[in-house]
């Protein structure tokens, strides 16, 4: 029986691969009071049968660089430690067999170049020079990055764990820790089978244990096992030793070779949940049983691509749990419910190539109180507490696992577990056309169908079936007046003696205003960086609502609890109807209803009042996200249909067209109009992102974050987001592609949409040069970006392309 301390200032439940990694990268901070605790052997979880791939490319630029470290780390992780590693550059070859699938690939390309990975086509003849053994017959495209690895899972882990042991940390096997001791909102310490061992922070890392040991610290990380299968071949002639892997989406397979044999591994459609209760502690170095009848269609499909599998012998059917999250992302970060607790866990069989980078982010965020860089698409406090529910995780997760290797449409809907939290305006909203999307749980409406068309999705890069609703929908609003269904916006009370003070020193601009005024802003980190951006209105003299996005919420409530915590303040979450009223006959229209004042004098833009419209009582906020004339309605649950029923009725007069998300998001970005987790984050500041209006310099007592910017005011800004056009009517932008100025690479988009405005495809980005970004520097440059590997001209400019129209 091994000797456990009594305390340690970190402890790191889980002896995988990532939980080593962690601990390898504390110690290199020199952090080395380490405690690791694994309950049996070190990689007897999940790592012991990971394939191994160690890719670079992901599906977002910070997902990329995690990947890029962790092949550099590899590499040398053997010279440094003496501890073989069986780290090996076989490069990667995808696949794709259609037009769609290789835009999707050709995508990816332009934005590898932005994060420097070396990536690029290659013939179908050099495919097979690599791989004789393939069928190419049907393949449209391949790509091939050469830089992609293999390794060892179980040597590369050892390797870390003898790093981290080297610096001090302790690492002890064959003990399990069986539940967390929370104090006051902090980790107190863990109870192992041994005893309570204390600890200023604990890292759980536990792979599919991770789930069930949260709970018992009452921390929400919705996660599942699911079953992963695999086979390999006895050896076939013609595979090369050391050849590339091979990923063939379209057919759910990849390829490895293994000392001339062949390792297939699958991620078919659905995926198939394992165990939703307890998995029992001794389940180490454990398999699940064959199932041909899930995975034979699958195999049938790998064949068509390697037709040597349909004649070898197999060698190995392996079948092993991994876990797997909702969105099929992984988990990083300090948890929202208790502080000093850390999630490292749900990696979606990404887990080896992921590994190095999560253990030198999630050791910097540990040591400095803040993630090293943009981490918003891992961070844990994006989930949320309705994904805990087990029939929730059974249907999603299922879903999830098959997305993988399914084509990552743009504006792709999730089918399963839908319906979770709906708007009292719902039914209504469904009878006008509402064709739903999922935000946060929320069911909300992308956009409405005309009567008869078909409410659906039929998905493409391009100009998709419902491009003209939108249009519709964004011309009304430009020309008449649009209803959208805000409710889904997530909303919290501050109310007490030092409310005003939290809520200064969140906030970057001033919160101290008159009673009724509403004012825009973002909460930073020390560094600067935007954490969140949002509204709060002054309701009292001690009381104060704050607005942000529905995929917010987690995320905002946990770093306003922190901030009160100590303080003479009372925080609450508002489950509070909203509908949004924007366009130039909003004023008309509400004024046709209601004995208000709507005028500029009696109710200016950025104040908020208590009205009666159609005979309800209404909290009214003359505010737009559309660049619109427009009041977001705050009403009861009681009185919601009240309210909307009468305001329909009202709008047959004034061009009330029924408004979705889609439209919300181009009339947001032509009017310049930022969004937080594209267009900020939490490594852009308000400078840097064009909000310096937002900044309230001289208010008393600063704000965090203050002492970074003051050092960036007043200096060239070498990182700056700008506005483009492209000038080619038929392609769209979304994200992460590659801006070229005068033929140099400069930036990356952050988002894009088309304008119906403007008939163009508009986005915006950062763009970066030593010597500053100017107005001169931007007008004198001649720009393109980079879509599926073609170079578009664009026009570029610091402002919004439409002039948002918000007095009126």
């Amino acid at each position: 029986m091994a000797e456990l301390p009594d305390r340690a200032e970190v402890v790191i439940v889980g002896g995988g691969i990532v939980g080593c990694s962690i601990a390898y990268h504390l110690a290199k901070r020199g952090v080395t009071d380490v405690l690791l605790l694994e309950q049996g052997q070190l990689t007897g979880g999940t790592t012991w049968h990971a394939a191994g791939l160690v890719s670079q490319l992901k599906s977002s630029h910070s997902l990329t660089s995690i990947a890029t470290y962790s092949t550099r780390l590899f590499e040398q992780l053997e010279a440094e430690t003496g501890q073989a590693t069986g780290y090996r550059v076989t490069g990667s070859i995808s696949v794709a067999d259609n037009p769609e699938r290789w835009e999707e690939i050709l995508r990816g390309l332009s934005m590898a170049k932005t994060v420097g990975v070396e990536a690029y086509e290659i013939s179908p003849a050099e495919a097979l020079d690599h791989w004789p053994t393939l069928n190419m017959d049907d393949v449209v495209g391949a790509v091939y990055i050469p830089r992609d690895a293999q390794t060892s899972p179980v040597d590369t882990t050892l390797a870390l764990a003898k790093g981290a042991k080297n610096r001090g940390v302790r690492i002890v096997e064959g003990v399990a820790v069986t539940s967390l001791h929370i104090e006051n909102d902090r980790i107190g310490g863990v109870f192992t089978e041994q005893g309570y061992i204390e600890a200023d922070t604990v890292v759980l890392a536990a792979g599919v244990w991770t789930r069930h040991l949260a709970q018992t610290g009452g921390i929400n990380v919705p996660l599942q096992a699911c079953e992963h299968f695999y086979i390999v071949t006895q050896p076939i002639d013609g595979v090369k030793n050391g050849a590339p892997t091979v990923r063939d989406p379209g057919n759910y397979t990849y390829f490895k070779e293994e000392a001339g044999k062949i390792m297939a591994g699958f991620f078919e459609p659905r995926g198939k949940v394992w165990r939703m209760d307890q998995i029992p502690r001794d389940f180490s170095f454990g398999t699940l049983p064959e199932d041909w009848d899930h995975v034979g269609p699958i195999f049938e499909r790998a064949i068509h691509r390697m037709p040597a599998l349909g004649e070898a012998g197999l060698q190995l059917f392996f079948n092993g749990p991994e876990a797997f999250t909702p969105d099929g992302v992984y988990y990083l970060g300090e948890t929202p419910e208790v502080d000093g607790v850390f999630v490292a866990a749900g990696f979606n069989s990404v887990g080896i190539q992921s590994a190095g980078g999560v253990g030198w982010v999630l050791a910097d965020w540990i040591i400095d109180g803040e993630a090293p860089m943009d981490l918003s698409a891992v961070d844990i406090r994006r989930a949320f507490p309705y994904q805990a529910d087990e029939r929730f995780l059974k249907d999603r997760i299922s879903e999830s696992l098959g997305l993988l290797y399914a084509m990552h449409w743009p504006f792709r809907q999730y089918e399963s577990a839908r319906g979770i939290m709906k708007s009292p305006f719902h039914d209504r909203l469904d009878a006008a056309g509402a064709v739903w999307g999922e935000t946060a749980g929320w069911e909300r409406p992308n956009w409405y169908a005309r009567p008869g068309q078909q409410r659906v999705y039929e998905y493409s890069y391009g100009k998709q079936n419902w491009f003209d609703n939108c249009a519709a929908e964004c011309r009304a609003v430009r020309e008449t007046v649009g209803l959208f269904d805000q409710t889904s916006f997530a909303k919290f009370t501050v109310d007490g003696p030092d409310a005003l003070d939290v809520l200064n020193q969140l906030s970057a601009n001033d919160i101290d205003v008159p009673v009724g005024k509403v004012v825009y802003t973002q909460w930073l980190n020390t560094g600067g960086g935007i954490e969140a951006d949002l509204t709060v209105v002054r309701i009292g003299d001690e009381s104060f609502k704050v607005v942000t996005a529905a995929a917010g919420r987690t995320r905002e409530w946990a770093r306003l609890r922190r901030q009160c915590v100590g303080r003479d303040v009372e925080i609450a979450q508002l489950a509070e109807p909203m509908l949004g009223l924007m366009g130039p006959n909003a004023r008309a229209l509400l004024s046709s209803i209601s004995t208000a004042d709507f005028s500029n004098g009696a109710f200016p833009f950025g104040t908020a009042q208590h009205v009666v419209v159609g005979g309800v009582g209404v909290h009214a906020m003359r505010l737009s996200y559309v660049g619109a004339i427009g009041w977001e309605l705050y009403v009861s649950e009681a009185d919601a249909i009240a309210l909307y029923d009468t305001i329909v009725a009202a709008g047959v007069d004034h061009g009330l067209v029924h408004a979705g998300y889609h439209a919300m998001n181009s009339l947001r970005l032509e009017s310049g109009y930022r969004h937080w987790g594209h267009d900020i984050s939490d490594e852009d500041t308000p400078l840097e992102a064009g909000l310096g209006f937002a900044v309230a310099w001289d208010k008393p007592g600063g704000f965090i974050g203050k002492a970074a910017l003051l050092k960036q005011k007043g200096q060239p800004l070498r990182k700056r987001l700008i506005q483009l056009k492209l000038e080619d009517p038929d392609t769209l932008l979304y994200h992460d592609e590659p801006i070229y100025r005068d033929g140099e690479l400069v930036g990356r988009t952050s988002s894009g949409m088309w304008s119906y405005t403007l008939g163009s495809a508009l986005a915006m980005g950062y763009v970066t040069n030593p010597e500053g970004i100017t107005k001169d520097w931007v007008d004198s440059g001649s720009f393109e970006i980079e879509v599926a590997g073609r170079r578009i001209p664009a026009i570029a400019g610091l402002g919004s392309w439409y002039k948002p129209q918000l007095h009126g």
